[in-house]
């Protein structure tokens, strides 16, 4: 599988440091203010990377965080 490398604007091919098993971090939503669009892609952006991952057989860690300011 290749993924978009935005640091060498390019594609790259994808190597999990363990067989078989990939961990994503993602950094989620600083809630102060009313949801918007930006929230939603980044959601729907690293689901559809999480689900494609364990489609193609890796077992998927898979932590986001969300602030909350107040």
């Amino acid at each position: 599988m290749y993924i978009f490398d935005s640091a060498q604007k390019k594609k790259v091919l994808f190597e999990s440091i363990r067989q078989g098993e990939a961990k994503l971090y993602v950094c989620g939503p600083t809630v102060y203010d009313d949801a918007h669009l930006g929230h939603a892609r980044s959601a729907v952006a690293f689901d559809l990377l999480r689900r494609v991952l364990i489609a193609s057989g890796y077992r998927v860690c898979f932590v986001k965080n969300f602030t909350d300011i107040d």
